[in-house]
């Protein structure tokens, strides 16, 4: 076993903006972070991936960066900053900070140079281009819809954004660029903290001459095939080698669009680029002509196929990151599980119990470990998502889609629903804040919190507590070996893990409905660590409740 402290550990992801607000400014900040410290180590997490808490004009919620080396007024300062991490490695909690390099803010210091003159020294640290037919350089369109492009009337050229036009991609061909990042990251690690997450790292590699890419059926703009580009492994080497190496740190690397061959080369054993990455496939599955604006759900068929492969493939090659939701996308217990008051907390443990049964790191995000739900809002000015406001219009407007199918959507899919206030409280600010919360809380704080969970024994909390310490117990849940089982099955989810004599059993069932399940021979008489339910009979033929789950060890 290459035994690493980041296989082992279970990762807690905030999103600062909706975590804990300790000035009543309705913004979750850094004070607040610190003040709930005690809950999270009482949850047993190991390590805290914080999203974006430096300085920015906020277009996309602290993705679009303007000063690297300063702290988010809204969030507090750089003593608030030192003081939380001071306080986390008192804990035994180590942080993991969002790095986002494939682009800054248009108010970046660099980039407000940038746009001034052709021949400014900073003009070549962005993607610069003239008009192809007094039209843009090419037909790429942005991630957050619209062309990828924006005119600059100053210096009469485009300027490239994969994202919101105050997000201008930076150009990783320049060594300039590449230093100042690498001096950045050396300047944080030497702050103490434990690693970085690297935001839309594998887009950071634009493809030679930036040619036109191919319109998808029912589409309006060109895919720009930054995604896994020719030299981003060269650049990632060189990050490891300039900063990464010289610490003790975990990274991961968010990699939309990455196959299980190119995660094995970002986050290769030999230690020469990432620690691990996270793969989207499955959250892509029920993907559809307008991309993930559907009203569709996953088949337990293609969840299980996706999970399985990145299993078995990656086993001994590099390492998995394990998660079900973030802050991109909607709630897990929504999305995967059954929400309704009848099964919101037995498909929520079975949920967790499937996923930190696997081999890698799991990633708990904010709420999650509560069961929170998705908000459902029903007005498109609850909304606060640029990427959801953005699609809306732009489909909407074209004829696309009807309105009401539209909010359909974003009730299920909108970044929004994971970004509520984490519900403290039964409350009417659930905890919160004192003031007025920067985007709506959930109504149903009031049934789901963290309060009336501490005090139950049998709560999703607990539950959770639960799995992250077999976790810390046993070896074979971090280092086993994966088998699937039952590959066919729509109802059931089973698969063995196995550490030399060691042998592990999770049987997880994702429907509402009873399904039959034969118990292996070898595991009769072994031992149940955990189950959401009470069953005591785990041998020959069983028959699983709705959503029921348990792990056998022998």
């Amino acid at each position: 076993m290459d035994k690493k402290w980041w296989k082992e550990a279970v990762v807690y992801q905030i999103y600062p903006r909706s975590f804990m607000d300790s000035n009543g400014d309705g913004i979750g900040d850094l004070n607040g972070i610190t003040s709930r410290l005690d809950y999270l180590k009482d949850l047993g997490v190991d390590v805290i991936w914080l999203s974006p808490v430096y300085q920015s004009p906020n277009d996309d919620n602290g993705y679009d960066i303007s000063d690297y080396r300063a702290i988010m007024q809204e969030f507090g300062t750089m003593e608030d900053f030192d003081r939380m991490l001071s306080e986390m490695h008192k804990r035994g909690i180590r942080l993991v900070m969002d790095l986002v390099v494939n682009h800054t803010s248009d108010e970046h210091k660099w980039f407000v140079e940038s746009r001034k003159s052709k021949d400014n020294p900073y003009r070549d640290y962005y993607i610069w281009r003239d008009a192809k037919e007094g039209k843009e350089p090419n037909n790429w369109g942005s991630c957050f819809s619209g062309s990828a492009w924006k005119y600059d009337p100053q210096t009469e050229m485009y300027y490239l954004h994969l994202f919101s036009t105050k997000q201008p991609d930076l150009n990783w061909e320049n060594p300039a660029v590449r230093k100042e990042v690498f001096d950045m990251m050396n300047w944080w690690c030497e702050k103490g903290i434990d690693g970085f997450r690297m935001d839309v790292i594998s887009m950071i590699s634009k493809p030679e001459g930036l040619p036109d890419g191919k319109i998808p059926e029912g589409g309006l703009y060109g895919d720009s095939g930054c995604v896994n580009g020719p030299h981003v492994h060269e650049y990632l080497q060189e990050m490891n080698r300039e900063v990464l190496s010289k610490y003790d740190l975990m990274t991961v690397g968010e990699c939309a669009g990455v196959t299980i061959e190119e995660a094995e080369k970002y986050a290769s054993a030999d230690g020469k680029e990432l620690s691990m990455v996270f793969q989207f496939e499955l959250v892509d599955l029920a993907s559809g002509t307008y991309g993930k604006w559907t009203d569709k759900r996953v088949p337990l068929k293609d969840f299980k196929r996706v999970m399985t492969a990145w299993q078995t493939e990656l086993e001994g090659k590099a390492w998995n990151s394990l998660f079900l939701g973030n802050h991109d996308q909607p709630r897990c217990l929504s999305r995967f599980g059954d929400d309704s008051p009848e099964y919101r907390v037995v498909s929520a443990k079975m949920l967790a119990t499937c996923l930190h049964m696997m081999q890698g790191t799991p990633y708990v995000y904010q709420g999650e470990e509560l069961g929170m739900t998705n908000a459902y809002f029903h007005k498109l000015e609850d909304y606060k998502d640029i990427e959801s406001i953005q699609y809306y219009t732009e489909l909407t407007d074209a004829g696309l889609m009807e309105p009401d199918y539209m909010m359909k959507c974003l009730m299920l899919r909108s970044r929004d629903n994971a970004r509520t206030p984490m519900q403290w409280d039964g409350s009417e600010k659930a905890g919160f804040t004192d003031g007025e919360p920067w985007i709506k809380i959930n109504p149903n704080c009031k049934e789901i919190n963290a309060a009336s969970q501490l005090d139950d024994p049998d709560s999703i909390f607990h539950y959770y507590q639960k799995l992250i310490a077999l976790r810390k117990e046993k070896d074979i849940i971090v280092y086993g070996e994966f088998e699937p089982l039952c590959r066919e099955d729509n109802q059931i989810f089973a698969y063995m893990r196995k550490l030399d004599e060691e042998r592990l059993l999770t049987v997880c069932n994702f429907s509402e409905q009873s399904a039959e399940f034969e118990v292996p021979v070898e595991f009769e008489g072994s031992r149940c660590l955990i189950t959401n339910l009470d069953r005591k009979v785990f041998k020959g033929k069983i028959v699983l409740k709705p959503y029921e789950a348990f792990v056998l060890y022998k």
